[in-house]
């Protein structure tokens, strides 16, 4: 799936393609690196809403098992949709050489901060991590061996955020061991936008979400739906919106902006311009908050970023 000249090229964007099988990657986040650098002034959105279960941006490990596998080919990603494909192809590593070979490389990427002003405190705890996001890129569930990755990673005693664009909803509810925190990616309202959004590369891709979102209120974990909103794209009709989350009556919902950032931007797909302003995206969840009877609990501006939780 992946050859040389694709290697070099994730490898100079700074990931780390990992295991035997190539199907796995890490990647340092930038908060991550602010974190250390500031000795923990600066963090991400997570740590700000989701501190009280111990999530720490410098403790972050940004990983994902699958790679070059998704479903969708969404306009806002920032990764690098080109080498994107729909079928799990070649044979799988097992958790546990995941796991490991995931932290060695994040401590590899980690010590290039060593040469720069950081916080020796925070650097040494960021090489062992203390939370996993299982969503750098790809679609999680294409891995057949997911539940055992979450259960050697909460035997370390991190936690685990899993998001999902949800269009394996059979996959999702086999699951034996559930994470910390599971997220659902709602970035379409309809049938057609998701067309024109995410550009689906199965047919049955948004009946198989709403499966998914019917799903969602019986797994017995901190659940959430994530919007990601582009003007003139997919941010419009916010009570559509309300009404599949309805369906799956989440603990929490973030309300984001897309970014144009990374492969988003050099494949031309997203422009600065594209992106809603923090005043927009807040404007844009009171009326998805009001129509569900949600309230807004926090907000990070510089990230565009706002959660709403049941009133």
């Amino acid at each position: 799936m992946l050859n040389e000249k694709i290697l070099k090229r994730l490898q100079k964007a700074g990931y780390k393609i990992i295991g035997k099988n190539k199907h796995s990657a890490v990647k340092l986040c930038l908060w991550t690196r602010r974190s250390i650098r500031t000795g923990e002034k600066e963090f991400c959105y997570k740590q700000k809403f989701y501190g009280d279960i111990g999530i720490k941006s410098h403790g972050c490990l940004q990983m994902t098992p699958c790679f070059p596998f998704c479903t969708l080919r969404c306009a806002f990603c920032w990764r690098d949709t080109s080498i994107t494909y729909p079928k799990w192809i070649g044979k799988t590593d097992e958790p546990e050489e995941i796991i490991e070979k995931s932290i060695k490389a994040q401590r590899e990427l980690l010590s290039g901060l060593g040469g720069v002003s950081h916080s020796k405190k925070h650097l040494k705890e960021a090489m062992s991590p203390s939370n996993a996001a299982i969503s750098l890129a790809g679609e999680p569930t294409f891995y057949e061996k997911l539940s055992q990755l979450i259960q050697v990673f909460h035997k370390r005693n991190m936690k685990t955020f899993l998001v999902t664009n949800g269009t394996f909803p059979e996959r999702l509810e086999s699951l034996e061991i559930l994470p910390t925190q599971l997220y659902i990616s709602l970035c379409s309202n309809s049938k057609e936008m998701m067309k024109k959004t995410q550009k689906p590369l199965i047919s049955d891709a948004w009946e198989n979400l709403n499966k998914t979102l019917e799903l969602f209120p019986s797994l017995k974990t901190r659940r959430v739906i994530r919007l990601t909103l582009v003007k003139n794209l997919n941010m419009s009709e916010p009570e559509k919106y309300a009404k599949l989350i309805e369906r799956a009556l989440p603990d929490f919902i973030e309300v984001k902006a897309g970014m144009a950032v990374g492969f988003s931007r050099l494949q031309n797909r997203m422009k600065y311009e594209d992106m809603a302003s923090h005043e927009e995206i807040k404007h844009f969840s009171k009326k998805i908050a009001n129509s569900l009877g949600y309230k807004i609990k926090d907000e990070k501006r510089d990230s565009r970023v706002v959660l709403l939780t049941k009133n």
